[in-house]
C-alpha cells in the first residue's frame, strides 16, 4: 500500500547543492490534469500522505502548479496529509494566502545556520540570505496555520556544527536529519550531475552529530541504511524509483500500468519505513499546534 508517497514532479532547481541526490536530468513536468489523474490513482490504492518535492517545487509556474496540486489533494482527494519540501527561496506570502489552508506541513531544507557554510554547500542564490529567509517562512507558517518542519543533510561541511539554539528558536514540529547519501547516476559515478564524494561523512561522525543534538525532541535521524529503501519515490513521469542497488531504477509509469503493477518494482521496504518513524501524526488537524 502506498501509504506515504514522495512525488518529485520536477527536477529543475534554482540552487546547486553539491550533494543533491535528485538532480536536473530532465526539464519534464507532467501536465496538471495528468498529475491529478495519477494522484487520484494513488489515493484509490490507499495513499494517505503526499509529499511534493523536486528539484524545487515552487519553480514551475511560480508555485501555482504545486499550489493547485496541494488544493486538489486536500479538497478533492481529502488526503489526511499534504506536504511540500522546498528550499524556500521562491515562496511568497501571497502563496500562503491562496493555498496555505490546504497544506499540512511545509519542510524547508536548511543545512547550516552559518551562511558561509550554506554558500560552500551551494544552498544559496545571489545575495539572498538563506537563514533570514527561513525565519520569515517560519513566521508565515505560524500566521497561516501550516506545520513547519526543517530538513538538514549532515555532511563534511556542517558535521561539527551545534544547531541546538537555532532549532529551539525555530521550534519545528519535526527536524529531519539525514546522513549525506551517495546515489549512483545522481551525485556519484560517471553519468552524474553532482560529485558528492567530498561531502560524505562516516556513520560514527553522523552519530556524534546526533548525540550533540539528542535533547531536541523534534529530532528525527535518518542514516543511509534507514533512508535508502524506506521511501516511495515517484519521479517526474510518475515512475517509482528503486534505490536498492545504490542507483535509481525506474518502474513503468503508474499512468500506463497502474499503481499495483508499478509498485512491485519500487524496492520499497515497508518494515524500514515504519522503523524509521515514517508514519506519525501528519495531519495538521491532529497536531494540536499552538500556531
Amino acid at each position: 500500500t502506498p501509504t506515504s508517497v514522495n512525488y518529485h514532479f520536477t527536477r529543475q532547481c534554482n540552487y546547486k547543492c553539491g550533494f543533491c541526490f535528485h538532480t536536473a536530468k530532465t526539464s519534464f513536468v507532467l501536465p496538471l490534469e495528468e498529475a491529478k489523474r495519477g494522484l487520484a490513482m494513488l489515493k484509490e490504492a490507499g495513499m494517505e500522505k503526499i509529499n511534493f518535492s523536486g528539484g524545487e517545487p515552487f519553480l514551475p509556474d511560480r508555485g501555482e502548479f504545486v499550489g493547485q496540486l496541494v488544493q486538489f489533494c486536500k479538497e478533492e482527494l481529502k488526503l489526511p496529509s499534504v506536504s511540500i519540501v522546498s528550499n524556500g527561496s521562491l515562496i511568497r506570502e501571497q502563496w500562503f494566502k491562496k493555498y496555505g489552508e490546504y497544506l499540512d506541513i511545509l519542510a524547508i531544507s536548511c543545512d547550516s545556520f552559518d551562511e558561509n557554510v550554506n554558500v560552500l554547500i551551494g544552498r544559496g542564490q545571489g545575495k539572498k540570505n538563506h537563514v533570514e529567509n527561513l525565519h520569515k517562512l517560519r513566521r508565515w507558517c505560524r500566521e497561516y496555520a501550516v506545520a513547519f518542519k526543517i530538513n538538514s543533510v549532515i555532511n563534511r561541511f556542517n558535521v561539527e556544527e551545534d544547531m541546538n539554539e537555532q532549532i529551539k528558536a525555530l521550534n519545528p514540529v519535526r527536524w529531519k536529519v539525514f546522513q549525506c547519501l551517495l546515489i549512483e547516476g545522481e551525485n556519484s559515478g560517471e553519468d552524474a550531475l553532482r560529485e558528492a564524494e567530498k561531502f560524505v561523512i562516516s556513520g560514527e561522525e553522523f552519530e556524534e552529530f546526533l548525540d550533540r543534538h539528542k535533547d531536541l525532541s523534534c529530532l528525527v535521524p535518518e542514516s543511509n541504511q534507514k533512508m535508502r529503501d524506506s521511501y516511495l519515490i515517484l519521479d517526474e513521469y510518475m515512475r517509482f524509483l528503486n534505490c536498492r542497488n545504490g542507483r535509481k531504477e525506474p518502474s513503468k509509469s503508474i499512468l500506463d500500468v497502474g499503481v499495483e503493477a508499478a509498485i512491485k518494482f519500487s524496492g520499497f521496504d515497508e518494515k524500514m519505513f515504519l522503523k524509521r518513524g515514517g508514519k506519525y501524526v501528519w495531519s495538521k488537524a491532529d497536531m494540536k499546534l499552538d500556531w
